[in-house]
């Protein structure tokens, strides 16, 4: 338990640190002061339930017919929808490619459809008309890179991008939208969060028992995606406080996710947050 108490303040004072814009040589002494307090783990590993994650504690008054809030939650159910979909179309490619894991593809592919289908549903609550073209422009980027890499059999990049990276990104921002939806969005949302992190946990085990042959390329997709996380946040972080997000908790649930998921798979606590530091360095 003092493990565990010891890891999870370092893991917040690090990422407390990157909100505060620090400089990547700041940050690797940062690492260096965490990796000397948490010397006696092997490895950066977080055993309390995943579901447990930090929430924003209570939800302000939020007018959800106003014409402000619509307009902000025509972009951002439109994101959800197209991640949904997103994640339908990737796992459905990777059940082609994964020998031995297609019939657990095709039920991630199927599962992440109907979460489309249910945040659809949320949109039409609200009588809101998702904007679907501002959706697929925002997740234009990791798209074109998980089909480069797909078309180049790089099958570990194509996990971390799917099954670690929006996975996770999708697992904070739900985390923070659920204590300010409003009450049909909050059940639809509550169901779905739990499916992701399943579909989190086959990225994670997959990569974890490939983790030697696997360390470099993950690495290395890691240093060339991490950085369009930060720039999907910038672009909706109006809208997102409009719905009652606010961009900091965003960014702290997505790196506490994001990283015990890299610790999960194998990486130390000193690697976990020098490709923390990588990524954010190649954003700046």
């Amino acid at each position: 338990m003092i493990g565990l108490a010891v890891c999870r303040t370092f893991e917040l004072t690090f990422v407390r640190a990157i909100l505060i814009g620090y400089r990547e040589d700041k940050l690797v002494k940062t690492v260096s002061r965490c990796e000397c307090a948490l010397r006696g783990a092997s490895q950066f590993t977080v055993t309390q339930e995943k579901q447990t994650m930090p929430t924003l504690a209570a939800s302000p008054v939020m007018d959800f017919q106003s014409e402000t809030y619509k307009d902000a939650y025509s972009r951002i159910n439109a994101i959800v929808i197209e991640g949904e979909l997103e994640a339908n179309d990737n796992y459905t490619q990777l059940s082609e490619y994964l020998n031995g894991y297609k019939d657990e593809l095709i039920k991630l592919a199927k599962m992440e459809k109907k979460h489309m289908r249910g945040f659809q549903a949320c949109g039409k609550n609200l009588s809101v008309t998702p904007d679907m073209p501002f959706a697929k422009a925002f997740f234009s980027r990791l798209h074109d890179n998980f089909q480069t890499a797909l078309a180049a059999d790089k099958l570990v990049t194509c996990l971390l991008i799917q099954s670690l990276i929006i996975e996770t990104f999708a697992i904070a921002a739900y985390n923070i939208y659920i204590p300010v939806a409003d009450d049909f969005a909050k059940k639809i949302t509550e169901g779905v969060v739990k499916d992701e992190y399943m579909h989190l946990n086959f990225g994670e085990e997959w990569l974890k028992a490939n983790f030697e042959t696997a360390k470099a390329e993950l690495e290395e997709a890691n240093r060339a995606n991490l950085p369009l996380v930060w720039k999907m946040l910038n672009e909706v972080e109006k809208d997102a406080a409009v719905l009652g997000m606010e961009k900091e908790a965003l960014v702290e649930d997505f790196m506490i996710t994001y990283g015990e998921a890299l610790g999960n798979i194998g990486f130390t606590a000193r690697e976990v947050m020098k490709l923390s530091a990588q990524g954010l360095a190649a954003a700046a």
